[in-house]
């Protein structure tokens, strides 16, 4: 058996991140990792919290069989059934950290436990690239940057604004007046001049627009041969999906705020979303996004895994990017880095293994992630051990 003997969480604070980590040790001496893929806005708090209430739930199981673990949890903690970011973000980093185990105990990656490596590579896109500009020319001419580090494909944010620390705000009210309106469509018009008709373009709306904004929006959004549109809509707006299916030529991309395979199912009827993205870290972990993946084929829609956190979920995103048939290219964050107060959870970060825009899938047994605990101890906030007796 591989037997759960203790669990630490890791509430790390860096570089405008907050992302949280657990780490689970078997009685025979194996660390498993996981992340709950709380990085950025509200809930690091609560999900490290929520790590340690789910403690006693996970102590004592059996790394060999990680589906037990998560049923077992999402049968008997009440709020799991109907629950949100928080709770799934917890038990998406446990079931993280058991396959790690798993595979680490077998010698294998994650990835052979799901008998699937599609492909040798993946490719990878840059986000994050644009936040140190609130203008037109500056912001769209800085693509350049990930141009000249090998990106082929790139994503973000014409509606948002820029913060202090790099980071964006976002529509606020579900409409921008006509000053930002008439910037966010300079900005997408002179991106794509800047970066030519052979650069893959996506852009994230993060639900942002009413009606007819959006209307307007994504008509001119048809002028720019886009690989999607992200979010046009609420996240809860699943009508609003329905009554646009359909409307422009233009693929929609949706789901980094949906849990679970009942949530992506829910996603899916709509018809109105032609490419999903489950997130690794709030899913519901590793086999619920192989499980959605494979339901999204049974739609007929593809998966680019959501990815906005630390180069660990990285890592976790990478082992079911190999094992999905329906896969598209994973996000990247590459200069979260460039901040210097930021955390670098790993000492084998993926993002920093990227040649060309591409990324080779590891072969090395786990997660294929190297903790480096001198790190990331600072920021212990539990040990079982220590405060769970």
């Amino acid at each position: 058996m591989l037997t759960i003997d203790n669990m630490r969480v890791f509430n790390i604070r860096g570089g405008g991140l907050h992302p949280v980590i657990v780490e689970l040790t078997t009685k025979d001496g194996i660390t498993g990792y996981g992340e709950a893929a709380i990085a950025y806005g509200l809930g690091a708090n609560a999900a490290a919290g929520m790590l340690s209430d789910l403690a006693p739930s996970v102590i004592g199981t059996d790394a060999t069989y990680p589906r037990h673990v998560w049923q077992e949890i999402y049968d008997n903690s009440f709020w799991t059934k109907g629950g949100g970011a928080i709770v799934f973000a917890a038990i998406s980093a446990i079931d993280q950290a058991l396959w790690d185990i798993k595979a680490k105990a077998l010698g294998v990656p994650v990835y052979e436990l799901f008998g699937a490596k599609f492909e040798d590579t993946l490719e990878v896109y840059a986000n994050g690239w644009s936040t140190q500009h609130d203008d037109v020319i500056g912001w769209a001419e800085a693509a350049e940057r990930p141009l000249a580090d090998g990106f082929r494909i790139l994503k973000c944010y014409p509606l948002a604004v820029q913060q202090a620390g790099g980071t964006l705000r976002h529509v606020q009210r579900r409409q921008l007046g006509d000053a930002e309106f008439r910037r966010a469509v300079d900005r997408v018009r002179t991106l794509r001049k800047v970066v030519g008709p052979e650069i893959g373009l996506m852009l994230d709306l993060s639900g942002g627009l009413n009606n007819d904004q959006l209307i307007r929006f994504m008509d001119v959004c048809t002028e720019l041969d886009l690989t999607w549109v992200e979010e046009p809509l609420d996240a809860f707006n699943l009508q609003g999906l329905r009554n646009l299916a359909g409307r422009w030529n233009i693929p929609i991309a949706a789901g980094e705020r949906v849990y679970t395979r009942s949530g992506f199912r829910n996603l899916l009827e709509t018809g109105g979303v032609d490419i999903i993205m489950p997130d690794v870290g709030n899913c519901g972990g590793i086999f619920e996004l192989v499980q959605i993946a494979a339901l999204a084929e049974a739609y007929n829609a593809r998966v680019s895994p959501h990815n906005c956190a630390s180069s660990l979920c990285t890592a976790a995103s990478v082992q079911v990017w190999a094992a999905s048939a329906m896969s598209m290219p994973l996000e990247t964050y590459p200069y979260f880095s460039d901040a210097n107060d930021y955390v670098q959870v790993l000492k084998n970060p993926p993002e920093k293994a990227v040649e060309k825009g591409k990324l080779r899938i590891p072969t090395t047994p786990g997660l294929g992630a190297e903790v480096d605990l001198e790190a990331i101890a600072p920021f212990r906030s539990f040990d079982y051990r220590r405060d769970g007796l």
